[in-house]
């Protein structure tokens, strides 16, 4: 039995672990393209140990500590008697096709812990997860959902998504020989700083392994650079506590990590990842997402239908389906002080009604929706002078506003209620077709006094997944947009109940594409919500054309944000025919597989999207506009890729045809001026 070895397979990839000869253990033999596991391990060692145990060296799938002193557990736990530690046992084993389950005992602690291990139908990932019970009161101060393994020969590259609000997703990458590499947050959300995705190369070898949390709470991934030539990163949540109490006879979940592999580098594992996002959709992803107009960047707090109308009349001209009233229509909102938690629209804002209004808006052809900021309140509203006890508080501590508001504690039943009937009520009554949940602020003082044992982060988190799934299974038709402060909140759970997400509040247009291009390295372009705005670059103040910033938002779902009415009439109607364009491809865009063409810091850069013998290619010119790109009279070319090279592809806007070699050695031609800093290729394979 320790040495029997079990095999998933995906798509492409093979997962084969075993139980280890050292110890009662699961290790990983083996991960990469199907028939990787036919061979001796990559992972197997002279298993000579100096000052640490066989188990501190072994390529562990999880391990606890006591078991796994030195070189970093996935599980810390303690029992009555405060000693730290477990030392298990192994029990047995479920295995199928598509799932594995590993059991393990440790009956002096009262623990049973199980592996969980499933595949994806369709895709190339791999879900683990951990579950725990307890027959004894236990004490988890660290419960991570999985360890994984990665054989390295050289220096590990790691590649994830840093940043900031407003300068979300910029990919970074870091060359670790050896030591430990942490990133996480403690925010309550995944936050701005880093994203829950972290992908890992060996040098300068292309094949990429990735993982990617699902959990919209506090997390952390840890990747340990070990002696003997391995990479072991530790994936999971952390309890705003310290630690989690289980009580005997209690059961814990931990969250879902995906588990990818793509031989053909970060752009290959981008679209697993993609592959996998639309799996999430479902049958979701065959709706098309509409072209919108938000009118928060046009009036801000100041929501009057009369003007908002105007808008409307405006966008629905262009061709937008659809018109989002944001921030600004309740009682109570005249700016950022007031209102939150008093979902009431303003009748001052609409003398004829709001239902009146969203009629008059709909008959001029968009569909309506509308901004909420569910698990936020104001210090002075109807909501906070009835349920003060429903913030999250410590006694005797002042309570600190953020943005001049307090949280919500979603993980309360009664909370949880009010929102959902709050939802209810709103969608009910009004003819609601779209709601754009945010939050833009995270937890401070966060307790609950008076509720003895908690684990506040995980309750929020059920109460924000109850809240979205009833959403979902009670308003089926209603599109879901998921927003905290810009990109605070996309993980995978979040990802799979709402229909997009709104990467950063940043729509500068070179900014905007910086944060696109780490983006779309873990999510997919159908969830991706981009806007066309007159924001001026914050990072990057340099000008860009009205055509790069369509260009630029249509790499996703095209939504528009301007102030429409100070745009001339030669910019209505170039915005006209850049909506009727993104209109022809967009499906090729949100269900094709999608390639990134260089990057940012290159002259030229794009995305290309092919699906059902179409290729669509945005192109955008990040270099000089003032001058020839190369030498006088060469355009610059963007390589294509996944094309046939016998094949023929012909541009749908010029007639040009193109040998499909060609495109793949030589690339597209563009020839960039302070006039034409972008363009959308459509290509038809003859």
């Amino acid at each position: 039995m320790t040495h029997q070895r079990w095999t998933l397979r995906t798509e492409n990839t093979s997962y084969t672990v075993r139980l280890s000869p050292d110890g009662p253990w699961v290790e990983l033999d083996a991960w990469g393209p199907l028939g990787v596991e036919d061979g001796p391990s990559a992972l197997d060692r002279s298993r000579r140990t100096h000052f640490i145990t066989p188990a501190d060296a072994a390529p562990a799938e999880y391990l606890p500590y006591g078991t796994r002193p030195f070189t970093g557990s996935e599980l810390v736990v303690s029992g009555p008697g405060g000693d730290r530690g477990s030392w298990w046992e192994f029990d047995h084993v479920e295995a199928e096709e598509t799932a594995l389950r590993f059991a393990f005992h440790d009956e002096q602690l009262g623990l049973r812990t199980v592996l969980h291990y499933e595949t994806v139908p369709g895709t190339d990932v791999i879900l683990r997860r951990t579950e725990f019970t307890a027959t004894a009161e236990l004490r988890l101060e660290r419960l991570d959902s999985a360890a994984v393994n990665i054989p390295i020969t050289g220096v590990a590259r790691l590649t994830y998504l840093t940043g900031q609000w407003s300068q979300e997703f910029q990919r970074t990458r870091l060359d670790l020989p050896r030591g430990t590499f942490t990133i996480g947050s403690l925010q309550g959300v995944p936050g701005h700083a880093y994203a829950p995705w972290l992908a890992v190369q060996d040098g300068e070898a292309p094949a990429a392994y990735g993982i990617a949390l699902a959990w919209p709470g506090n997390w952390h991934m840890t990747a340990e650079a070990e002696p003997g030539g391995s990479v072991r990163v530790r994936a999971g949540r952390v309890p705003h506590e310290g630690a989690v109490l289980l009580a005997p006879g209690e059961t814990l979940a931990t969250p879902q990590l995906a588990c990818a592999f793509s031989p053909d580098g970060l752009d290959g594992l981008s679209r697993v990842w993609h592959r996998y996002e639309r799996r999430l959709t479902g049958e979701r992803l065959h709706r098309p997402r509409k072209v919108l107009y938000n009118s928060w960047e046009a009036t801000g707090f100041d929501v009057e239908a009369a003007g908002q109308l105007e808008l409307a009349k405006t966008a629905a001209d262009l061709g937008a389906e659809l018109f989002v009233v944001d921030d600004g229509w309740f009682t109570g909102r005249a700016d950022d002080t007031g209102g939150l938690g008093d979902w009431w629209p303003d009748p001052a804002a609409f003398p004829q009604g709001f239902d009146q209004f969203i009629a008059d808006v709909r008959a001029l052809g968009p569909d309506f929706g509308l901004w909420i900021e569910p698990e936020s309140v104001s210090p002075g509203s109807r909501l906070h002078a009835e349920h003060p006890e429903w913030v999250y508080r410590i006694e005797g501590r002042p309570g600190r506003l953020v943005r001049n508001q307090l949280l919500l504690d979603l993980g309360r039943t009664d909370v949880q209620d009010f929102v959902i009937g709050t939802l209810d009520r709103l969608l009910g009554t009004y003819d609601i077709g779209y709601l754009k949940w945010d939050m833009n602020r995270p937890p401070t003082e966060r307790g609950r006094p008076g509720a003895g044992r908690v684990d506040l982060d995980a309750e929020h988190v059920a109460g924000y997944l109850r809240v979205l799934d009833h959403l979902r299974s009670a308003h089926p038709d209603v599109t879901v947009e998921g927003c905290a402060g810009g990109g605070g909140r996309i993980e995978h759970a979040t990802i799979a109940r709402t229909d997009v997400v709104w990467p950063s509040d940043n729509t500068a247009p070179l900014d905007r594409l910086r944060i696109q291009y780490g983006f779309l390295h873990a999510h997919a372009p159908h969830v991706m919500s981009s806007w066309v705005t007159d924001a001026p670059g914050v990072f990057d103040p340099r000008p860009r054309s009205l055509a790069f910033r369509f260009v630029n938002a249509m790499c996703g779902v095209l939504g528009i944000g301007a102030d429409l009415r100070a745009w001339t009439p030669e910019q209505r109607a170039e915005a006209a025919g850049w909506i009727a364009r993104y209109k022809e491809v967009r499906d090729v865009i949100h269900r094709g597989e999608a390639r990134l063409l260089g990057t940012p810091d290159d002259p030229s850069c794009g995305v290309q999207y092919d699906a059902g013998g179409r290729t669509v290619v945005a192109a955008l010119s990040t270099g000089r506009l003032d001058g020839a790109p190369l030498v006088p009279g060469r355009p610059q070319r963007l390589r294509l890729r996944g094309l046939e090279p016998a094949a023929r592809y012909r541009d749908t806007a010029t007639g040009t045809s193109y040998g499909g070699a060609h495109l793949l050695h030589h690339g597209l031609p563009f020839a960039w001026s302070a006039g034409h800093d972008a363009d959308l290729v459509v290509l038809l394979r003859e």
